[in-house]
C-alpha cells in the first residue's frame, strides 16, 4: 500500500486535535510535522516511506526543541532557587533582632516569593524594629543590612 498525500494530513489533523485531549503541547508539533510532509508527498509523490518518515520525525523533533529552546525558555516547574531577583533590594522591617550568628525575622508589607514573613541574618547586630534592606539570599536566609 502506498502513502498518500491525504493520509498525512488526516494523520496529522488527528495528532493536533488530539493536543486538546492531551495538553502537553507536544502532539501538535507532531501534527504540524505530518502536515509538512503531506505537502512534500503532494509535490514529490515518488518519495519513498523511508524519507516520508525521516522528515517527519526530524521535523517534528525540530519543533519541539524550538518550542522549548525558542519560544519557552524561561519555563519552570518550580521557583526554587530563583527568588533572589525578586527580593533583593526590598525593605521590610525586622520583627525579632539579627546578628551574625543569630536568626532573625523580617516582615515585608506585601508577600515575597509566597510569604511576608522570612528568617533573616546580618553581619552586624540589629534590633527589631528597625527597617531594613533585602542585600542576598543565603539559602532559605535573606541576608539583610540597615537602610
Amino acid at each position: 500500500m502506498q502513502i498518500e498525500w491525504w493520509h498525512w494530513a488526516v494523520a496529522s489533523i488527528a495528532l493536533i486535535l488530539a493536543e486538546l485531549v492531551v495538553p502537553a503541547f507536544v502532539l501538535v508539533w507532531f501534527g504540524l510535522g505530518g502536515l509538512l510532509v503531506a505537502a512534500l508527498v503532494a509535490i514529490f509523490p515518488q518519495a519513498g516511506l523511508t524519507l516520508q518518515l525521516l522528515v517527519w520525525l526530524v521535523v517534528s523533533l525540530a519543533l519541539v526543541a524550538a518550542w522549548f529552546k525558542i519560544f519557552k525558555p524561561n519555563f519552570h516547574k518550580t521557583q526554587v532557587g530563583m527568588s533572589t531577583a525578586n527580593v533583593l533590594g526590598e525593605i521590610g522591617l525586622l520583627t525579632r533582632d539579627a546578628a551574625p550568628f543569630q536568626t532573625g525575622e523580617v516582615r515585608f508589607q506585601k508577600p515575597m516569593v509566597g510569604s511576608d514573613v522570612w528568617p533573616c541574618i546580618a553581619d552586624e547586630v540589629i534590633p527589631a524594629g528597625t527597617r531594613v534592606k533585602v542585600l542576598t539570599v543565603e539559602g532559605s536566609f535573606l541576608k539583610v543590612g540597615k537602610i
